[in-house]
């Protein structure tokens, strides 16, 4: 069974992770959050649940507005061959969230740590991030060091690589 948004919390907590959290309509799109979230300090991300040819699945987590080039980021996350988006089925299964809800707090879910979690350099400069806790109808901030430390308390030792490029490059 998936830790609820609750658990999560109680667990961060556990680790000593200061965390603040907001309430809003459920959001499913960079677009939705931008216009809906109010002044939430900090940075806002995307999260992309993928799998390579071999079926090695990783989360990259980026800025919201980093562009990712799909047929080369395995290149820099070590993967083999182009990557595809994991199915919903699958994201539920390994990760505990649905689409529209997909965070790296999701490895609260993956005690067997199946998904490799790969954070983007750019985005860790920043102190603060933001990311849905397990569920697309709030929004929780923490220290982004604190969100390695949460990782690696799950047993996800994270990749930290430049995964985004500037805009308009293909």
């Amino acid at each position: 069974m998936s830790a609820s948004p609750e658990d999560l919390l109680a667990y961060l907590d556990a680790l000593g992770v200061v965390t603040a959290t907001v309430e809003h309509p459920p959001l499913f799109t960079v677009e939705e959050s931008q216009a809906l979230r109010g002044e939430i300090p900090g940075a806002h991300t995307k999260n992309l649940f993928v799998k390579d040819k071999k079926g090695r699945l990783f989360l990259l987590v980026l800025g919201e507005e980093t562009e990712v080039d799909l047929k080369r980021v395995h290149e820099r996350i070590g993967g083999q061959g182009r990557v595809s988006f994991g199915s919903a089925a699958l994201l539920e299964e390994v990760w505990g969230v649905r689409p529209g809800a997909v965070t790296p707090f999701g490895a609260i879910n993956d005690p067997d740590a199946r998904v490799r979690v790969v954070l983007d350099e750019a985005m860790m400069a920043n102190a603060r991030l933001n990311f849905h806790p397990l569920v697309n109808t709030r929004t929780t901030g923490l220290a982004s060091r604190d969100l390695v430390r949460f990782l690696r308390a799950t047993g996800h030792e994270p990749l930290i690589a430049p995964l985004g490029q500037p805009a308009g490059v293909e």
